[in-house]
C-alpha cells in the first residue's frame, strides 16, 4: 500500500527558505494597456511574475501571482 504522504519521501519537496523577492527585468513588451515586464527573482530562487506598467507616474502593479519558489 502507497504511504499517504508520498511527497514527503522526495528529496525535492523541502520548502525553500523564505525571502523577499528583489524582481529584475526579463523582458519588456509594449501594449495597449502599457508595458508589460516579465520579472524573476534576483535572488536565484526560480520565481517569476508578470508585471504591468502604466503611466510613468504611476508604480508597476503584478498582473500575475509568483510562479516558481
Amino acid at each position: 500500500m502507497m504511504p499517504t504522504h508520498a511527497a514527503a519521501t522526495l528529496p525535492h519537496s523541502r520548502p525553500a527558505p523564505v525571502h523577499e523577492h528583489a524582481w529584475l527585468a526579463e523582458s519588456t513588451h509594449n501594449t495597449s494597456e502599457g508595458t508589460v515586464v516579465y520579472v524573476r527573482c534576483a535572488a536565484g530562487c526560480g520565481a517569476r511574475r508578470v508585471d504591468l506598467q502604466g503611466p510613468a507616474n504611476v508604480p508597476a502593479s503584478a498582473v500575475s501571482k509568483v510562479v516558481g519558489r
